[in-house]
């Protein structure tokens, strides 16, 4: 068990009346606001004369309560090895983990569906229409996986190390410390419970060393032209293939008017992955979704569908030129996602948005670097 670390100095500092900012702009972005002879502005400071400071009603504010429960993450894990044919080494695990008493923001001026910026709760006796962050431990996670590992040692050439991890995470927020919640009504509070937004089903990595078998001292071609020229090539690489991210459909608050709280669509009918990326394609089939009517929280949840995965490799091929005992050279060539396989982006995912369903972005093209090194 392992008590949370987080610094309260990081969520806490800041806030008023601890820090007093001042923004002073010019008449347009090409004036100064002032000449530097004429110097910075007086800004208004607080009156502490009386111990009591009052916080005006559109000034952010984080504040812990009388207590804070500082949280905890407790570990557990199981492991079981096993040696295999052809120096390979098989571990097989279940690792677990909990966190109580994640620290967080909980807006405990947050308004009920309909109520709108008056009807927070802090509106009619402290004219206070923005959030008021009560900050304490008061959320929790949790994190389940099947992990496994595979490794063989440099023989005969070739070392391989691979793992593949199948696991859940589920939590209320995705940081710690300095985060909120999307739905802060006592009402609705129960919704943030949901997959973590980093959560993969699946992972899985597999990294190589091959000695190529050409060459002096190798399986194939050990003589003459051709070992000189095949020879001492090794080839480096690693596979990755993981699934998507979560991701929340969301819809317009506009008629749900409760500040405070996110807002999720309808589903009106099954959800049916399409597939297909890009300007004007459908990653999924938007019929299965609608805008709420009425004055109320939609029916999808946080998180409740999945990004697309992403899958590449990167391929490293190198050999050793020897001159001498104490002069060398390495050659390498490098190709960083060689198949140029796009990593996408995550769909357009407001109902109502233009580009509701549709994947706009795409990154991490193919890479390739060439090096030279000279050793003596």
């Amino acid at each position: 068990m392992t008590i949370d670390p987080l610094p309260f100095s990081r969520p806490l500092r800041g806030f008023y009346p601890l820090t007093v900012t001042g923004n002073f702009v010019g008449a347009t972005n090409c004036d100064p606001f002032r000449t530097l002879a004429q110097g910075i502005p007086p800004i208004v400071v607080p009156d502490t004369s009386s111990g009591v400071i009052s916080l005006p009603p559109t000034v952010d504010m984080r504040t812990p309560g009388n207590r804070i429960d500082r949280g905890y993450i407790q570990s557990w894990n199981a492991t079981l090895q096993r040696k295999l044919g052809g120096d390979i080494i098989l571990d097989v695990g279940y690792v677990g983990t909990q966190t109580t008493n994640q620290l967080a923001d909980l807006d405990i001026n947050a308004a009920g569906p309909g109520a709108g910026a008056t009807g927070r709760p802090y509106a009619a006796q402290f004219n206070r229409r923005i959030a008021l962050n009560y900050w304490n431990g008061f959320v929790s996670s949790n994190y389940h996986s099947l992990q496994t590992a595979v490794n063989r040692s440099f023989s005969k050439g070739l070392l391989l190390k691979g793992a593949y991890t199948y696991s859940k995470a589920i939590h209320m927020t995705d940081d710690d410390g300095w985060a909120n919640v999307g739905w802060n009504h006592p009402s609705v509070f129960s919704r943030n419970r949901a997959l973590a937004g980093y959560d993969r089903k699946s992972v899985l990595q597999m990294g190589w060393v091959y000695d190529l078998p050409f060459g002096k001292g190798r399986q194939f071609v050990q003589e003459g032209v051709g070992a000189a020229i095949l020879g001492g090539w090794s080839l480096n690489g690693v596979y990755s293939a993981y699934s998507g991210t979560p991701f929340t459909i969301s819809a317009d608050g506009g008629t749900l008017n409760a500040p405070g709280n996110s807002q999720t669509a309808d589903q009106v009918g099954p959800m049916k992955y399409i597939g297909l990326k890009g300007p004007g394609q459908q990653y999924f089939d938007p019929a299965a979704f609608a805008a709420p009517v009425g004055v109320r929280f939609g029916t999808t949840g946080r998180n409740r569908f999945r990004n697309p995965g992403v899958a590449g490799a990167d391929l490293a091929l190198m050999r050793v030129f020897k001159f001498t005992e104490r002069m060398d050279m390495t050659f390498r060539a490098e190709a960083y996602n060689c198949s140029n396989t796009p990593r996408f982006g995550g769909p357009g995912a407001n109902v109502n948005g233009g580009t509701f369903g549709v994947i706009t972005s795409a990154s991490r093209e193919r890479q390739v670097r060439f090096g030279l090194r000279f050793g003596f």
